[in-house]
């Protein structure tokens, strides 16, 4: 076994790293798991002084770019799939969320949705009326979710209130990053490195 600096600061870049090289590799697209992870993982004590998200996301892209070259053409891949499903849905004007709309999405990351309605059941019915074979999910945001699969991806697509969209957040302190259909296409005619 390698020495591990105990001191606050090592620890610290300790659990930075191995919980972005457990993202990438274990494909686990929550942060707060990752460090949880990694913490147990590491044999370290429960800290008050955590590493934060864009600490991880920065040790994220770097492994990516170290350890995985087709990074980008994975998350291009991701945001075509969820181009089209975004189009299935367009009257409810939905957006993409989450990893693939942040370049952190690895090959079995899921494809976040989000529209904004009142009338859940006209989600659901659109649907039934193109044939696509869904699941009801509950997760704990408590807004019902519909998960499906597009072209060999999971997509989750959040339905919630239309008070929501204005409000832009997922909670009130954590703004909820998103882009309509015409800003994915400008994603894929124009890609940054993810």
């Amino acid at each position: 076994m390698g020495h591990h600096d105990r001191s606050p600061r090592g620890a610290r870049e300790q659990i930075i790293h191995l919980a972005a090289r457990l993202m990438a590799e274990e494909h686990i697209d929550d942060f707060a798991l990752a460090k949880r992870k990694a913490i147990k993982r590491l044999g370290l004590p429960e800290g008050k002084n955590l590493p934060g998200n864009d600490e991880i996301e920065a040790a994220l892209r770097e492994y990516r770019s170290l350890f995985t070259p087709n990074h980008a053409d994975v998350v291009t891949e991701l945001r075509k799939k969820a181009l089209s499903a975004m189009r299935l849905f367009t009257e409810f004007k939905p957006y993409l969320v989450g990893s693939v709309l942040s370049g952190l999405a690895g090959p079995h990351s899921d494809i976040n949705l989000v529209v904004y309605t009142d009338d859940d059941k006209s989600v659901e019915i659109r649907c039934l009326n193109l044939g696509i074979d869904y699941r009801i999910e509950s997760p704990p945001s408590g807004h019902t979710t519909l998960a499906f699969y597009e072209e060999g991806s999971l997509v989750r697509l959040s339905v919630r209130p239309t008070n929501d969209e204005r409000l832009g957040a997922r909670a009130a302190s954590e703004p909820l990053e998103r882009a309509r259909l015409s800003q994915v296409e400008n994603l894929l005619t124009c890609p940054a490195t993810p």
